[in-house]
């Protein structure tokens, strides 16, 4: 302002002496006036260019807010070109801070639409503010036209409008999700945060894995509980009676046999569970170990066999064939429970009079097919996807009879997935049944000696 003020009195000074110089005292008088002028009309012009640099500055942010990151050059010169100087300068910092904002948001934002689970921006009123693809896919929204929609007219749960009129967001609240059918189980859990002035963060999350563990948890539980106290009953009652009674010799002798018998099928059980855990936790087999097929279809027929005369049916046909000598790649004892678990079940399951065929061929392919195939009662189509569940029967009642744990195929199909190999089940009521286990090409080799074909 100093500067200025000196600028001015020397125009002054100037523009009084020239008029001194050609007319004496009345054209300094002149010489002064002409120089104010002179020095207003300059500093009009720097106004003018200062109004216009601005003028361009609200024209460039208002028609393409883009460009405005490239500044027009600032007026020079003067005391206010210093302004419009100062003023540049601040706009460059507040558009580099403005960029620099914009890069974060984006980045917090592109976070949270990678994120699993489902978020939606809620104002005080519960409008929706915006929401990412996840939580758009869970609840069927579309994230640019649901904005502003209230999100209880969007999410017409009973459930979560009571969830949401309650006010009490201390736990999320569970719904079925949008593709729910009874076939696919599709359950969401929803849970409100409250922050900064009555807005609010609604999460979504799919749940349905969870939820089935934990269903498949308690049913297990209950399910071992179940078959554990049945024989622990018995035990425990001929015990009790064994110790209260004086029992002829005979009576104790069948005692014992039967609670010898109890005692086995909780050792079968317990076994079982141990076979299933270690299945679960270790590491999947390689292909550097070697089992002979024949090896295992003969050690299967001599357990069925042994079975058929145990429960009673010796008149069974049972027959086992294999079309060609191979060797399987994995964990010989494994493969052996496996295929034992699927030849026993027919046993168990299949008539006196009924037949039960085993075979062993090799597909065009290069891979090996293992199947049995019985004539007993057959399986209705609805329990069909559910046979290999733990402690699931089709008939409690004659699982039972027939001594079986519930665990065979559950067994079954954690050694086919654990070797690449794929389980294929067929039956119909009244005709019977079909399991098969396909080994991939890669764990399958042709044997250089012919196997025993063996029949029966």
């Amino acid at each position: 302002m100093f500067t200025r003020g000196l600028v001015f009195l020397a125009f002054l000074v100037l523009g009084g002496f020239v008029g001194w110089l050609l007319a004496a005292w009345p054209g300094a008088v002149v010489g002064v006036v002409l120089a104010a002028l002179l020095a207003f009309y300059l500093d009009t012009l720097r106004l003018v260019r200062l109004q216009n640099w601005l003028m361009r500055l609200q024209s460039i942010e208002q028609d393409d807010p883009a460009r405005i990151q490239v500044l027009p050059e600032a007026p020079a010169g003067g005391l206010l070109g210093e302004i419009a100087d100062r003023m540049h300068r601040l706009l460059r910092w507040r558009i580099q801070a403005q960029r620099e904002s914009k890069l974060q948001l984006q980045e917090m934002l592109a976070a949270i639409q990678a994120s699993p689970n489902g978020v939606i921006l809620l104002d005080a009123q519960g409008r929706i503010e915006w929401c990412n693809q996840t939580a758009a896919g869970h609840l069927g929204l579309d994230a640019a036209r649901d904005v502003r929609q209230h999100v209880a007219h969007l999410i017409r749960d009973p459930l979560f409008n009571a969830y949401v009129a309650a006010a009490d967001f201390s736990a999320p609240v569970s719904i079925a999700g949008r593709q729910n059918t009874p076939s696919r189980p599709v359950r969401l859990s929803l849970q409100v945060h409250p922050y900064g002035e009555g807005q609010r963060l609604l999460l979504s999350r799919d749940v349905t894995l969870i939820e089935q563990a934990e269903a498949m948890r308690r049913d297990f539980v209950a399910n071992v509980s179940h078959e554990l106290r049945t024989p622990l009953t018995v035990l425990s009652g001929f015990v009790e009676t064994l110790q209260t009674l004086e029992l002829p010799p005979q009576d104790v002798r069948r005692y014992l046999d039967l609670m010898a018998a109890q005692s086995n099928r909780m050792q079968t059980l317990v076994s079982d569970l141990l076979t299933l855990s270690r299945l679960e936790g270790s590491p999947p087999p390689t292909l550097n170990d070697k089992v002979g097929v024949d090896a295992l279809l003969s050690q299967c027929e001599i357990d069925a066999r042994a079975l058929s005369s145990l429960l009673g049916r010796s008149e069974q046909t049972i027959e086992f064939v294999q079309d060609a000598p191979a060797d399987l790649c994995g964990v010989a004892t494994e493969l052996q429970s496996a295929l034992s678990n699927l030849v026993s079940n027919a046993i168990r399951y299949t008539p006196a009079q009924g037949r039960v065929s085993v075979s062993w061929k090799l597909l065009a392919d290069g891979s090996g097919e293992f199947s049995v195939q019985d004539n007993g009662p057959g399986i209705a189509a609805e329990h069909l996807p559910r046979l290999t569940e733990r402690f699931y029967r089709v008939d409690r009642s004659r699982s039972r009879d027939s001594g079986g744990t519930g665990l065979g195929l559950a067994i079954v199909k954690h050694v086919v997935q654990r070797h690449g190999a794929v389980l294929h089940i067929e039956s119909e009521p009244g005709r019977g049944s079909h399991f098969s286990i396909v080994f991939p090409a890669s764990r399958v080799h042709r044997a250089d000696t012919p196997a025993e074909l063996k029949a029966a």
